[in-house]
């Protein structure tokens, strides 16, 4: 089955960005948390200190605050740009790269104008990513605490700039340029904690141009504690992606029960605006079978095992598969073979510190 995308134009030269440059005509937009990641392996005496559990993430609160500081001062931690949404872009952008559609995405958030922020923007382009920043003078650059442990992370996010995104932003003849020139918007559930005024320009935007709108749950607490702000969301979303442990709390706290097979056929058969396209429901879950649901079927993808020596942690590894994913939908990929895209990028990721792009791709898609 091919997705019919209309695809944007390519940019065919491979000039790394700068929000200095001619006008966008790339198919990927994303719109997230911009966050400079500081990366260190920790013992369990940390992960108790700071009553953090594994594979999971959560917003800072005051008890995490000295966490930044410790990791630095303690740990020689790693400096690696983040944010989820900015992550999958990224990755998405590194794969197009290799199959000759270098120009393809850009990326909104807002981060300091700072160091930390300069830093995310030079690896942004170095990628082939166009950053359109929104710039906050008053307030730092967001910043993420990965604590590695034995191949799996936990995720302390502390927002900062990242807080701050206004809808004023997408006012403005660049990001216009940007979000009418896409054809796929991907936001991170993470982002409903932000701005749910943006989200919905940009998908109000897809829903009356018929594009493609992709949504991720993101993390347990967004479907905890930001019920309305995902209900309001998901009815845009034409694909929606999440994790085992997410899906598993979407289908608690909606009474969905505990199959995840029949939780993704329930969410992919829920209100949605755009009815002109099917919701496709995509669980992901590590090395298990990726689930995916659409129109009252279910099919399950199975996951190639990475010998464990060869783990070295999973941070980044769903933001890579949607990417990988992302990547294989633009360039008019079925569902399968776009989900095989997924797992690819997931299983260089965590071969990798973090969401690091360290060679050239060489998946053909």
């Amino acid at each position: 089955m091919k997705l019919g995308l209309p695809l944007g134009n390519s940019n065919n030269n491979n000039q790394l960005y700068s929000s200095t440059m001619a006008k966008f005509t790339g198919s990927l937009m994303g719109m997230g948390n911009p966050l400079l990641d500081i990366s260190a392996e920790v013992g369990q005496d940390i992960l108790d200190k700071y009553d953090v559990k594994m594979d999971n993430a959560i917003l800072a609160e005051e008890q995490h605050v000295p966490i930044y500081k410790e990791l630095v001062d303690n740990y020689s931690p790693q400096y690696i740009a983040g944010g989820a949404t900015q992550n999958s872009i990224r990755v998405a952008q590194w794969i197009m790269n290799a199959n000759g559609k270098p120009g393809e995405s850009a990326y909104m958030g807002c981060v300091g104008t700072d160091a930390f922020g300069k830093q995310l923007e030079e690896c942004a382009a170095a990628d082939g990513v166009l950053a359109h920043y929104m710039k906050d003078e008053t307030t730092p650059t967001g910043t993420c605490a990965v604590l590695v442990k034995g191949g799996e992370r936990s995720l302390i996010a502390n927002l900062a700039a990242a807080n701050n995104f206004k809808p004023s932003h997408l006012e403005t003849a660049e990001s216009k340029a940007i979000y009418e020139s896409a054809r796929v918007y991907y936001i991170a559930g993470f982002f409903l904690t932000v701005s749910v005024d943006s989200l919905k320009i940009v998908a109000e935007h897809a829903l009356a141009n018929n594009k493609t709108f992709c949504l991720n749950l993101s993390a347990p607490f967004i479907i905890d504690f930001f019920g309305d702000q995902v209900a309001t969301a998901l009815e845009y979303a034409d694909f929606l992606f999440c994790n085992e442990s997410e899906a598993a709390a979407y289908g608690k706290k909606h009474g969905l029960g505990e199959d995840l097979k029949e939780v993704a056929l329930k969410i992919a058969a829920s209100p949605k605006k755009n009815e002109a396209r099917p919701r496709t429901v995509i669980f992901t879950q590590g090395s298990g079978c990726t689930i995916v649901a659409c129109e009252g079927k279910v099919v399950e993808y199975a996951v190639t095992p990475l010998p464990k020596e060869q783990l070295v942690d999973t941070n980044g590894a769903g933001d890579a598969f949607v990417g990988g994913f992302l990547a294989g939908l633009l360039a008019e990929k079925s569902v399968g073979d776009s989900v095989e895209a997924g797992h690819w990028a997931a299983r260089f990721i965590i071969q990798q510190s973090g969401c690091s792009l360290t060679k050239a791709c060489d998946l053909k898609l």
